[in-house]
Parts: C-alpha cells; sequence; structure tokens
C-alpha cells in the first residue's frame, strides 16, 4: 500500500504524542523521517520508525527533556542529548550551529549521549536554507570490516554536505560502507536479497542474504577510499566529541541497548569568504558546465527527483512495515486506518 508524506507524518506524531513525546519534538521527528522516505531513503523513514518506538519503551529513548551544552567557545560547543530523540538533538545543534557560524564564520557542534537521526541530510539542509555549507557526520555501531580484516570494528558512518546555491539542490548523503545497514535492514523486512558485492558473512565470504550480511559485516565502498573516510569519521564522531568508538558503540540500529554514537556538525558561511551571491552564482555555473551533456546529474538531483515522484505518486509501505505500525496503534489505542483514510 501506499500513503501520502502528510499521512506519513500524521502517523508519527499522534503515536509519539500517545508516547509523551512533546508535539514539538514530534513534529521534528516526523518531518526528519518523511524527509527520508520523500527523498528515497526508505531504510531511514518510517520504516525505521517501529526501532525508535521500541527504544523509547525500552528507556533509550526520553520522551522529554532539555539537551545540555557541556562546554562552549564562540565557534563551538559539545553538546550533551540526554538521551533524547536524535532527530531533535541534531536540529537543535544545526541550529546552534548556524547561529555560530553568522558570528564567526565557520562552527563545529559535537554530540554524544544522542540516538539515531534518521538520514543526515536532513539537516545539512538547514544549513542551506540559511545560506550556509552544512557538513553532518556520525559514526554507528559496527558493521564494516577494517581492510584485510572479517570483524565489523567501524560503523556504516554516514557523512552529508550541502552547498547553497541559486538555481540547484546541491547536497549528498551517504554511508562510507556499499550499503547503509537501513537497507539490509529493509531488505530483511521484505525477505528481498541484496545486490551482489555490498556484503560478507560471517566467514568473510560474499552474500545477497541480507540476514547473513547483518550478522557478518558490510564492505566499505571503495575499498580502502570508503574505509579510510569511515575511519577518520570514527574519530571525528567519537573521542572528539565523547563518544564512544569502534565496539564500544551501540544502538544505532538495536533498540534493546543504549545508544552511544557521536555526531559531529561544521557549518561555514560563504559570506565570511566571498561575496554570497557570487559564491551561489559560481557554483551553478560550474553545475552548468558539470551538465553540458544532456544525461550528466549532481549530487541531490536523485533525491529532487524522489521528492517529486513520492510527492505523485506516495510512499510505498509494505505488509510487514504496515502490521508493525498496526500493532503499534493498537497498543497505544490509535485506529490506524482512521490515519491513512
Amino acid at each position: 500500500m501506499k500513503i501520502t508524506a502528510e499521512q506519513e507524518k500524521l502517523i508519527i506524531m499522534e503515536i509519539l504524542k500517545k508516547m509523551n513525546v512533546s508535539p514539538e519534538d514530534a513534529y521534528i521527528v516526523a518531518e526528519a523521517t518523511m524527509d527520508a522516505d520523500l527523498k528515497g531513503f526508505s531504510s531511514h523513514g518510517i520504516g525505521r520508525f517501529p526501532q525508535y518506538v521500541k527504544s523509547l519503551q525500552n528507556g533509550y529513548i526520553q520522551p522529554q527533556g532539555e539537551i545540555e551544552i557541556e562546554s562552549e567557545t564562540v565557534s563551538t560547543a559539545l553538546i550533551n542529548g540526554k538521551k533524547l530523540f536524535g532527530h531533535v538533538v541534531t536540529y537543535n545543534a544545526m541550529e546552534l550551529a548556524l547561529e555560530k557560524a553568522k558570528e564567526t564564520g565557520v562552527s563545529a557542534i559535537g554530540i554524544h549521549n544522542s540516538n539515531h537521526f534518521g538520514v543526515a541530510g536532513y539537516y545539512s539542509d538547514l544549513a542551506i536554507m540559511q545560506d550556509m555549507v552544512g557538513i553532518v557526520m556520525a559514526n554507528t555501531e559496527p558493521a564494516v570490516a577494517p581492510i584485510g580484516g572479517k570483524d565489523p570494528i567501524l560503523g556504516t558512518n554516514p557523512i552529508s554536505i550541502g552547498i547553497p546555491s541559486n538555481q540547484n539542490y546541491v547536497s549528498v548523503d551517504m554511508a562510507t560502507s556499499a550499503s547503509a545497514r537501513g537497507k539490509l535492514l529493509e531488505a530483511f523486512r521484505r525477505g528481498e536479497e541484496i545486490p551482489e558485492n555490498v556484503a560478507l558473512d560471517v566467514e568473510g565470504n560474499p552474500t545477497i542474504d541480507p540476514e547473513e550480511a547483518l550478522k557478518g559485516s558490510i564492505l566499505p565502498f571503495g575499498a580502502h577510499k570508503g574505509y579510510a573516510l569511515a575511519f577518520m569519521i570514527e574519530i571525528l564522531a567519537g573521542p572528539m566529541v565523547k563518544a564512544a568508538y569502534g565496539k564500544a558503540v551501540t544502538g544505532t540500529a538495536n533498540p534493546d541497548v543504549i545508544c552511544t554514537k557521536g555526531d559531529l556538525i561544521i557549518v561555514i558561511d560563504p559570506s565570511k569568504f566571498v561575496d554570497l551571491e557570487y559564491f551561489k552564482d559560481q557554483v551553478d555555473e560550474f553545475i552548468g558546465e558539470i551538465k553540458v551533456e544532456e544525461n550528466v546529474v549532481i549530487p541531490g538531483d536523485m533525491e529532487v527527483m524522489n521528492v517529486k515522484k513520492h510527492m505523485d505518486q506516495g510512499i510505498e509501505i509494505d505488509n510487514t512495515l504496515y502490521q508493525q505500525l498496526q500493532e503499534i496503534s493498537t497498543d497505544l489505542n490509535i485506529d490506524l486506518d482512521d490515519l491513512i483514510i
């Protein structure tokens, strides 16, 4: 079945309000989750929502509270997320990063004691909307083996970069592994195979079975290059922000344990370097040069196409996910079908 973006938001907000999440925070979680589905990152959209509900039930996500700024300078801050929704913590951290960058030109905000935040690109988009460059990265629980090994130690460690322009949406949002773990979880839920050259089983053999891949390891993208980038993010979003790293990272995919990962946000104000309109015009001129051939795309084009498609055609909900949402709704005395009529 398919639902509209607004129906998805309504489902999420109604469930979270019943679970004592404030309307303001529920709205942020719903917006970020819907954003993932619209852009085509269904592995981080409403399909991931039952994980958040279980983490709430287990007490690993706190429904209400306030983040704590543990240390701060004019251009930096370290935030303790107080186990709140990762979406809410990261949204507020980005808002703080934008304020600081407007004053100092460049800002960096570290986050620990937070939770899974959906897609990184939702937050770098917030920077784009204010004519800033946004960079967001995070580490995750082990899923990727180092080059030469088969034991998962690194996370899929996503990074997003958003750049403002006058005419284009310019954004990259990617895992540093050949596949996000969420795509494997989604394939397992749907009973589908995963592509070749994505993952290994526990013996280190290639596999297209998502269950075996989840027990084994995901390959880094681009071999040593993806591994090196994941390695660096592991440190920048781990020890540098007072978060766990390597095998100590938990809770980004497993709702039965506390989340120990970290995040790093960097914001750059181009106007502190050059005239803002000059910068955006130059970005667009470069894109024009890139797109001189008809079928060439830039980072962000696929997301723009997916948003249009999903706004027009709706967001797919598979039968297993529908049953999960139905069970959650029934337990909370919510009529799911009333929300999607």
